[in-house]
């Protein structure tokens, strides 16, 4: 009883504390600030748990202060040998030349480096695309370097492994990192077979808490794998069986992967071997071993550009942007979350008020409630500005897509929300193609065809329900 006094008496000058803590300590967007003070008001002392559970930021310079630096020092280094990555100064089409700006700021704030000799093939399908990833792991003869936010221990995870332990027994290198919150299912003796065959694994971010990882930010969300430097997949598949459509909860999985030749590689490995020195200790890693020129017959231009919380500004982010802000005659986006910031909110509005033709498709059914919700209002706001909406009903969409104008285009990890703008690490491929941009042009209007469209009067009909939902998620969206 006297415990229940000292805490209604003094939780008020507590949870002021962690108020102070909150606005004077962190360095963070002011939205975001906001959100946590009504978080902390609404449910005092408790508010300040989900806080350092959910969105603490008070430790990310010193957990990255080492990744930060050893990124900047090698990415210098590579940029200024010639002989590893070269920006390109010659552009193959007017198309490109049109999107030299978008080059320059991908450039200048990413350290992403034009490459002008890739191939591209896309895929929608997971079977397809994991039936042509376990080939190209067949045909490997140097290294495999695979990293998933989402390894899981079932059929596909299975199959994927033992084709890596069997790559590994015939003395192929084998590097496997993972996200151990993404990954969370997956054990160590899960792994045994690979590290007995002579592989190497390591986790990203990990908790000492092996099943309960309470960090749920700064995850690697990045989903890439390199095959001796000639063959390159980024986009938005995991490792698991629902990602081929065996889920009963969400159905048939729609998303986008591509594969890629070429020189763009280079930057893409980069990627990989970079957040595994982090993970894994492996300081002594060569870089320059894995990143010689990857040979290529093709003539796409494109850009590898990485984001996270480990740097000051929001690479993926400000290429969406200024895609966006690009725009004269259409806009195509399909992502799973739609949780919008002020900045790409009020460039796809402006887009749509000025007769460009922006159509976005998110999925019909919420795997997040919360996000599912937030996204919800944010599509009402767009659809008021003149946007189409479309929800995707055949199952469950999580591609990763943009489309500007039918000449350029960006596939990759990062979702349209807050979280993979600044507390993901993400990475993107911006083409500079008419040819790719089209078939992805194509693909969205193909998935039309499995849609509902969100018209004005269907959104003005909706339940006082679902307004409710709208009300409280859009409060929370900062922090989602």
């Amino acid at each position: 009883m006297e415990l229940f006094k000292w805490i209604v008496t003094f939780l008020p000058f507590i949870n002021f504390i962690f108020a102070l803590i909150l606005i004077f300590f962190e360095r963070r967007n002011v939205s975001t600030t906001l959100a946590w003070l009504m978080i902390f008001y609404f449910v005092p002392g408790f508010g300040f748990i989900l806080y350092l559970t959910f969105g603490q930021n008070l430790s990310r310079e010193k957990i990255f202060r080492l990744k930060k630096h050893e990124d900047r020092v090698i990415k210098e280094y590579l940029l200024e040998n010639e002989k590893l990555i070269k920006h390109n100064k010659s552009f193959n089409s007017d198309d490109m030349k049109y999107y030299e700006d978008l080059m320059k700021l991908n450039f200048n704030n990413g350290n992403s480096p034009l490459t002008e000799d890739n191939t591209v093939e896309i895929f929608t399908d997971g079977i397809s695309k994991f039936d042509d990833l376990l080939k190209e792991i067949k045909n490997a003869k140097k290294f495999i370097h695979i990293g998933y936010y989402i390894i899981k221990n079932d059929d596909l995870g299975k199959k994927i492994l033992n084709a890596l332990v069997e790559k590994a027994k015939e003395g192929v290198e084998v590097r496997l990192l993972y996200d151990q919150l993404g990954s969370r299912t997956l054990r160590k003796r899960h792994l045994k077979p690979l590290i007995d065959a002579g592989g190497k694994y390591a986790i990203f971010f990990p908790s000492l808490l092996y099943i309960v990882n309470y960090r749920i930010n700064y995850r690697n969300h990045r989903k890439i794998v390199v095959i001796d430097n000639t063959i390159g997949y980024v986009g938005g598949f995991n490792i698991g069986d629902e990602y081929l459509g065996k889920s009963k909860k969400f159905g048939y999985w729609r998303d986008t992967h591509i594969k890629i030749t070429g020189e763009a590689i280079v930057t893409l490995h980069l990627r990989f071997l970079l957040d595994w020195r982090y993970s894994s200790g492996e300081t002594d890693v060569l870089i320059e071993k894995y990143l010689s020129s990857s040979v290529s017959k093709g003539d796409i231009g494109m850009q590898i550009v990485s984001s996270g919380p480990d740097t000051e500004l929001e690479e993926i982010k400000f290429g969406y942007v200024k895609m966006i802000q690009d725009a004269k005659e259409c806009i195509l986006i399909q992502t799973p979350y739609l949780v919008l910031d002020d900045c790409i909110k009020e460039s796809l509005k402006i887009a749509s008020l000025s007769g460009v033709d922006v159509r976005i498709m998110i999925p019909n059914k919420p795997d997040h409630p919360f996000v599912y919700w937030a996204s919800y209002h944010n599509a009402g706001e767009l659809i008021r500005a003149g946007a189409k909406i479309y929800t995707y009903e055949k199952g469950f969409l999580h591609a990763k897509t943009v489309v500007v104008d039918n000449k350029v285009c960006s596939v990759g990890t990062a979702n349209m929300d807050i979280r993979s703008f600044r507390l993901n690490f993400e990475v993107n491929a911006f083409i500079y193609n008419k040819d790719i941009s089209m078939e992805l042009r194509d693909v969205f209007y193909a998935d039309i065809s499995d849609c509902k469209e969100l018209t004005p009067d269907v959104y003005k009909s909706r339940s006082a329900l679902i307004k409710f939902k709208e009300s409280i998620s859009r409060l929370l969206s900062p922090i989602l």
